[in-house]
């Protein structure tokens, strides 16, 4: 497809493929232009969206709504932390086996598949942990149970 592909579609493809990483539609518009490209941001926008049709280059939306395009060379995979936003890419791929099995007798041409895990990172984990076990301040402090409470009954704070 790469003989219907306009001049800007060419630049932007070579362009993702020599970042070789993610980048947004707008951070790829302003990197351009500091290397000397001419082209707007609604021609970006068009070319990525091209490109992604013709399966030339892969999206990725992050939890915040915001698409990462890259190109496709290699499967990417996240495992991305809904606190801090941290994404950590996964070095395995559970999907080839089931790609291989689709492509051919599901009459369904695959340019590329994503895997998303959405979680908690070590660090926010740990942050968690220490908030759970920050220590209590008086009014903080229930009773255990909504019965009546023995004054030998425990108490629990939060």
């Amino acid at each position: 497809m790469a003989s219907n592909r306009t001049r800007n579609q060419d630049q932007i493809l070579q362009t993702l493929q020599s970042l070789n990483r993610e980048i947004a539609a707008q951070e790829l518009y302003i990197y351009l232009q500091e290397n000397g490209h001419k082209v707007g941001l609604a021609t970006v926008y068009r070319s990525l969206d091209v490109l992604k049709q013709q399966g030339e280059i892969q999206v990725r939306t992050l939890e915040s709504g915001i698409s990462m395009y890259s190109s496709i060379q290699r499967d990417r995979h996240h495992l991305n932390c809904v606190k801090c936003g941290k994404a950590e890419i996964m070095d395995e791929c559970p999907l080839h086996d089931l790609e291989q099995k689709l492509s051919p007798g599901a009459n369904f041409k695959v340019f590329y598949h994503t895997l998303e895990f959405y979680g908690l990172c070590y660090s926010c984990q740990a942050s968690e942990a220490e908030d759970d076990h920050s220590p209590c301040t008086e009014s903080s402090v229930k009773p255990v149970n909504s019965g009546a409470s023995h004054p030998s009954s425990p108490q629990s704070c939060c």
